[in-house]
């Protein structure tokens, strides 16, 4: 079964400024919680464009993690998408969009599709992995608030 997350954020930044940030993978770390241990472990610098591959280590519900991300859309400023290629996931599709506001700040979109693995069986955890899913997006929102500033 797909299940969806969707969130938006807006920032008194320009575009240009924002999806930059959000491009650059090494950023991941900044956003994600501590306690997934994320790591990533493609060599650095990482150029990213279209066919780009990511790998990462991570940890959830305390299982290590190897995760390869391919950036299968690239549209600078306006869109990129990541789908993972190998990681805990059945599917995991995140398309991430910005959109310029007539202030000259921006909207923030995150669409991410995904399935758990093992179904019918891997759905039973369901409750638990949104729960956590939440969580993490949640603490994301934080740190991107602190990068940015809060929209007002």
């Amino acid at each position: 079964m797909e299940h969806t997350l969707d969130y938006e954020i807006k920032f008194p930044a320009p575009r240009e400024q924002v999806f930059a940030f959000f491009s650059d993978a090494t950023n991941l770390e900044k956003i994600t919680p501590p306690e997934l241990k994320f790591h990533i472990i493609s060599p650095l610098p990482l150029e990213i464009k279209e066919g780009a591959l990511i790998d990462y280590k991570l940890g959830i519900f305390g299982m290590s993690f190897h995760w390869t991300t391919l950036i299968s859309a690239w549209d600078p400023p306006n869109q990129f998408v990541d789908t993972q290629l190998k990681g805990p996931y059945a599917l995991w599709e995140h398309t991430h969009t910005f959109e310029e506001l007539p202030d000259g700040g921006t909207l923030a979109r995150d669409h991410v599709v995904y399935k758990l693995p093992l179904t019918p069986l891997g759905d039973i955890a369901f409750p638990l992995v949104k729960k956590q899913l939440t969580r993490i997006f949640a603490y994301r929102q934080e740190k991107l608030v602190e990068e940015f500033g809060r929209w007002e």
